[in-house]
């Protein structure tokens, strides 16, 4: 290392070769180069390895002589000597253009490249996959949208057909101006189905209506369901006669005019339920729960009752709803009977036990379907809309109840037996305030009254 070029020791020692001990201590500003490259593009890498080397010559000539000054080329530029203290990063020397360019890129410029382009422009110098993955879960979400879309429309459309098509339809509807809010007209009827249960079609000739219940659904205000007991007298073509017996002596057509002129509002729709059609119902429900405080044995319907609340299966509802002799108010106990079982059938169809059912659906909507009788504008909404408003009468805030009377025994002078004679009066506005929405909700009807006021 003390050897020059020519094989001669230069007389002076540069100072980095005096012996610890008798030079002045510095902190190292700066390192022996190369003849090709100035010692301002020296590396801080160098510099250290430089140093290590010179340290190991001083030990080896620690008995050397030192004398004189370093060589020019030795020296450091004064302009390119910085501080340095340890773990400093911003007062390294800067490295040559061409390291730079190859150096590795700084945590800035990767969080730089990670950070999500806020403007919402895209510049083109790069896209993040993730935008991407994003744009195809979107595509897929959007697909698996209208898919699920499209079968629904085609679920309810297949829905819509298959109850439609099941629908027993008839000409009931009369020509009777429209009137406020909308109102169905539902008859129980003993007209037998072909089931063979309680004989058939061709055994019973014609029918009669055993129930009559006009549901009533306004623009705003309570639903209600009203009875009209069989034994009114009414009059069709001149003729006084139990309104029971109009659709089998006349039509279908002059039972719902009849009972257009009872309440003075036209019946936008009909449903008959058939003679089997409740039994049908309520086994394909499971039972419903019946209440009745008295003990029956009744020989005329059949019905074995123990006073209290029970779980009734079809035979027994349709027992229930038609027995009268063994009650003490007859025909219009019979009618608050028949309002129950409705309510009953009404509640059960929508528990969740039913409805989380599709096959217990499924199964109850085809034995109901084929059960009743409708008018010939009644399509599957329509029934929809009948069961809400089933719901609403039988909840609480409705009203419920029977029309108004003057003698609930009246004989007529043509023999047909006891009648109820109508208050047309009272009825009238009744079924005014019912329409419109304003009647208060509660029982009504003059079965009540007379209750009220014993």
């Amino acid at each position: 290392m003390a050897e020059q070029s020519g094989g001669t020791q230069t007389p002076q020692v540069p100072p980095s070769f005096v012996p610890s001990s008798a030079r002045r201590k510095t902190k190292p500003s700066g390192v022996q180069s190369s003849g090709d490259m100035p010692p301002t593009f020296s590396t801080v890498r160098k510099a250290s390895a430089g140093t290590k080397g010179v340290r190991q010559h001083q030990i080896r000539d620690s008995r050397s002589p030192s004398t004189g000054t370093a060589p020019a080329s030795i020296q450091p530029d004064p302009r390119r000597v910085r501080r340095r203290s340890a773990g400093s990063t911003s007062n390294a020397v800067v490295s040559a253009p061409s390291q730079r360019r190859s150096a590795a890129p700084s945590e800035a410029d990767i969080l730089h490249k990670l950070r999500p382009v806020q403007t919402g422009h895209d510049t083109g110098s790069h896209h993040p996959q993730r935008v991407k993955h994003r744009h195809r879960v979107w595509h897929w979400m959007l697909a698996l949208f209208t898919l699920l879309i499209v079968t629904a429309i085609v679920t309810v459309f297949t829905a819509w057909n298959w109850a439609d098509s099941r629908l027993d339809k008839a000409n009931w509807l009369t020509p009777h101006p429209n009137s406020g809010g909308t109102s169905w007209l539902i008859v129980g009827s003993d007209e037998r189905d072909k089931s063979g249960l309680g004989g058939t079609a061709e055994d019973t000739p014609g029918f009669r209506t055993d129930t009559i219940l006009v549901l009533t659904k306004p623009i705003h205000g309570p639903s209600s369901l009203i009875s009209i007991p069989r034994d009114s007298l009414v009059k069709v073509d001149g003729e006084a006669m139990k309104i029971n017996a109009v659709a089998q002596l006349h039509s279908k057509n002059a039972l719902v005019g009849e009972v257009e002129d009872i309440t003075g509002k036209k019946i936008d729709h009909v449903a008959e339920v058939k003679f089997n059609g409740l039994k049908s119902v309520v086994d394909a429900l499971g039972g419903v729960n019946l209440c009745y405080d008295q003990n029956v044995s009744d020989q005329y319907s059949g019905l074995t009752w123990q006073a209290g609340c029970h779980i009734a299966n079809g035979d027994t509802a349709l027992a229930f709803s038609r027995m009268r002799y063994s009650d003490q108010q007859g025909d219009f106990g019979r009618a608050a009977r028949q309002r129950q079982v409705i309510a009953a059938i009404t509640k059960k169809s929508l528990t969740p036990e039913i409805l989380h059912s599709p096959k217990r659906v499924t199964a109850l909507a085809d034995t109901a379907l084929r059960s009743i009788e409708v008018d010939s504008k009644t399509n599957p909404a329509t029934l929809v809309s009948m069961a809400t408003a089933f719901k609403s009468a039988t909840g609480p805030g409705a009203i419920t109840g029977s029309v108004y009377w003057t003698d609930p025994d009246y004989y007529p002078d043509n023999g047909i037996g006891s009648c109820v004679l109508l208050d047309d009066a009272r009825n009238a506005e009744l079924f005014n305030e019912l329409a419109a929405g304003t009647h208060r909700p509660g029982v009504v009807g003059s079965l009540t009254e007379a209750q009220n006021a014993q």
